[in-house]
């Protein structure tokens, strides 16, 4: 019997991490060409951004409720307690299947403990608050203490993301045909935020790739705080060349000395495409940072 976290792969937890604490990652299914993928499991963002690149006919759908039986049961049977960070109910179902998996365990092992928190976060956002909830756990905090800062973590994340081009965010539906034409010819970048209700949600207007990174980088400094002892979360869409000057930019500006990178996984990047630049970061000095020092 212990204390387990969990999340699921759109979070962007880096490979380290995984590593380092045994973090348990349920992977999010990719279909290319018909066929059932696993992110992070069967299929990595190395490899899948080329396959993205190939126009490869690429889908995705949210974890459902037979896979999260089958994920949670063995911690049922062992009577582990279980914190799971969900992705955000804001652009997928994965928390209400969570929760219909949990009700069907609950019959069967009545005393199961399972905690399920929508992050209403993504990518590295709710990776940054898993990272967080595992070195409180490592520094001896209590189960009670680790959801609450989860749930403050998830409120203070602020996530902002601009792509490289159109065409993705018009096959998901997130962009109009007019726009995204009109978009490609005047080179016009969006910015892209996380709101509180979870969702992706364009909020600004910026004309080329680099206006539209250095319009990001203004932005952390507008909405952030503390950033100079905070980790900040960047994730990239198979550009570790620009996701580097990037970095640069925040530690000349901010002093920013502390990052999570990694690549956007699979699961996001088919809707994103190559080129995804996002910045995660608290919007408040976190109340936790005991747990850290």
């Amino acid at each position: 019997m212990a204390l387990k976290i969990v999340t699921d792969s759109a979070s962007d937890t880096p490979k380290w991490i995984i590593e380092k604490y045994g973090l348990h990652v349920i992977p999010t299914p990719v279909v290319i060409d018909e066929k059932d993928y696993f992110d992070g499991e069967t299929i990595f963002p190395e490899k899948f951004y080329d396959i993205l690149r190939s126009g490869k006919d690429i889908k995705t759908y949210h974890i459902n409720s037979a896979m999260f039986y089958d994920n949670f049961l063995p911690y049922a049977k062992n009577g582990d307690e279980l914190i799971y960070i969900c992705f955000s109910t804001g652009i997928a179902g994965t928390f209400n299947a969570a929760n219909i998996a949990k009700t069907e365990l609950l019959e069967e092992y009545p005393d199961f403990d399972l905690t399920i928190i929508d992050s209403k976060c993504a990518s590295l956002g709710f990776g940054l608050a898993t990272y967080y909830a595992l070195r409180m756990q490592e520094a001896g905090a209590s189960k009670e203490e680790i959801i609450e800062a989860i749930h403050w973590h998830c409120e203070h994340m602020d996530h902002i993301f601009t792509v490289k081009i159109l065409d993705y965010l018009l096959k998901g539906g997130r962009l109009s045909k007019t726009s995204a034409v009109a978009g490609s010819l005047l080179d016009i970048k969006p910015i892209i935020e996380i709101n509180d209700a979870g969702a992706l949600v364009a909020i600004e207007k910026v004309r080329g790739r680099h206006k539209s990174l250095k319009r990001l980088v203004e932005m952390v400094g507008e909405r952030g705080a503390d950033l100079s002892n905070q980790v900040i979360g960047l994730a990239h869409g198979d550009d570790a060349e620009t996701l580097e000057a990037v970095k640069e930019m925040l530690k000349e500006k901010y002093g920013c000395e502390h990052f999570l990178e990694n690549y956007v996984g699979c699961a996001i990047g088919a809707h994103t495409g190559p080129g995804i630049i996002g910045i995660m970061y608290l919007d408040e000095e976190s109340s936790y940072k005991k747990y850290f020092i």
